[in-house]
């Protein structure tokens, strides 16, 4: 049970995040944005079952195609005279209309066989791309929320954010961030879980990237409010 990821255990956690993101910051845009999140989520699971599930109609054409071969390249090996020299046998393959046929048909097989995973890979990164500009919203919503508020002299300008939030809000609202962050990562992931395609995969491992370096990014300020909280502790209880 530890060796996959449960896309309904993914749903669950989004579902609790939203619930945690909304009732500490009602009506904000990021409790938007997570359930914008949750709902691809669960677009997502019946897009990855699709994946995982064989295309019955390519590969039933597939077979047919193989079987029309079979039976051609059997039908021009009936009516070969094997009495006949090698030239005579070079001269029949050059002119012979079966052997044409099965060459045409063979390039039709090999469009067929990978049909299929172009077909899929297409709707497998039109949907990784929704969840890389999910990934690139949340940190949006994170970009002006800078700890440089609460340090002394640190004066606002008339262009400057409205900014509210009390320390422990501001590191509460960072560390919902890099939650979504994360999970987006994972919700990338079941698309690749059952369909394994490299290039699908190329691009699941981009958007992890992109996560973890914009969670990265998003802890130093994290780090920096903790420490401004231990001085500020410091000064009060010296």
């Amino acid at each position: 049970m530890y060796r996959r990821l449960e896309g309904t255990r993914i749903i669950e956690t989004l579902q609790r995040l939203e619930q945690r993101i909304e009732e500490r910051f009602p009506g904000s845009g990021l409790g938007r944005v997570s359930g914008e999140l949750l709902a691809v989520a669960n677009e997502s699971l019946a897009r990855a079952a699709y994946l995982a599930r064989p295309n019955l109609a390519l590969r039933v054409g597939t077979w047919a195609l193989i079987a029309v071969i079979v039976y051609i390249g059997v039908q021009a090996l009936l009516h070969l005279n094997l009495a006949m020299r090698w030239p005579d046998v070079a001269g029949f393959l050059q002119s012979s209309q079966a052997i044409q046929n099965v060459v045409f048909l063979g390039v039709a097989v090999l469009f067929l066989a990978n049909a299929e995973t172009r077909i899929k890979r297409h709707r497998a990164l039109s949907a990784l791309h929704e969840l890389r500009s999910i990934a690139h919203i949340v940190d949006m919503h994170q970009l002006t929320k800078d700890p440089d508020q609460f340090l002394a002299g640190s004066g606002a300008t008339g262009s400057s954010p409205r900014r509210t939030m009390t320390p422990f809000e501001l590191s509460r609202y960072l560390d919902y961030c890099t939650e979504l962050l994360s999970l987006t990562g994972k919700v990338a992931s079941l698309y690749v879980q059952d369909f394994q395609d490299p290039v699908a995969l190329d691009a699941v491992n981009d958007i992890e990237n992109l996560t973890t370096g914009l969670s990265r990014k998003i802890w130093q300020k994290i780090m920096i409010l903790d420490a401004l909280n231990a001085r500020r502790q410091t000064s009060i209880h010296p």
